[in-house]
């Protein structure tokens, strides 16, 4: 009877090896798969963003952007300087609208849909400045003849945006909170270095939070 017992005992042992064995197997294929999806999720956000950076790519993921509505980081700086005086003016909507479509935000979509979310209730100044940073550091990885039109760019359009409302007879056209804005701008996108914020930083800053 005693060695049955310990046949037994060394059968249970033997199946509690095998379970153990069975969890950490499906624990490892579980992990290979998320490490997979998470490749695979951040893939299509490099294309579907322009970007090649992974840290940038990251950074944009952990702010919530997403393959769907990406394209619409490269207009956030545009929509800042429409909101710089409190409140969006037609012409302003429109110089913002067609700027998304120059940069790949098709109507109807997703990223549309943001744009369009963001004309109506500004974005906070968190997510802006953690977008516009992310936009700098995309333009500093170009090749440095292609970096200056880049900005230039970039620059052009919020200056656009800017000068739509007008002023009284054509004077002062760019009030001094869109000037501010357009320098805070340009600081950022002609900064020599500008590692990318703390990874919470990033995190307590989600687009979603914005709303």
């Amino acid at each position: 009877m005693a060695r049955q017992g310990g046949e037994g005992a060394s059968d249970r042992s033997r199946a509690s090896e095998d379970e153990y064995f069975r969890r950490r197997d499906q624990e490892l294929i579980e992990q290979t798969r998320r490490r997979a999806e998470e490749k695979a999720t951040l893939e299509r956000l490099a294309e579907a963003a322009g970007v090649k950076d992974e840290d940038i790519v990251r950074g944009l993921q952990q702010l919530g952007y997403a393959a769907e509505i990406v394209t619409s980081f490269r207009v956030l700086p545009l929509i800042d300087v429409a909101w710089a005086d409190g409140t969006v003016s037609d012409a302003e909507r429109d110089l913002v609208i067609a700027a998304a479509r120059a940069r790949g935000v098709q109507p109807g979509s997703l990223a549309d849909r943001h744009v369009a979310q963001w004309l109506a209730s500004p974005p906070s100044p968190a997510l802006c400045d953690a977008t516009l940073h992310l936009l700098g550091l995309t333009i500093q990885r170009l090749p440095p003849d292609e970096r200056a039109a880049a900005t230039g760019e970039v620059l052009a359009a919020c200056r656009s945006v800017a000068t739509a409302a007008g002023g009284v007879l054509g004077f002062h056209k760019i009030s001094e909170r869109e000037q501010r804005a357009l320098d805070r701008i340009a600081a950022e996108l002609q900064r020599e270095t500008a590692p990318l914020p703390p990874a919470d930083h990033r995190r307590a800053d989600r687009l979603e939070e914005s709303r």
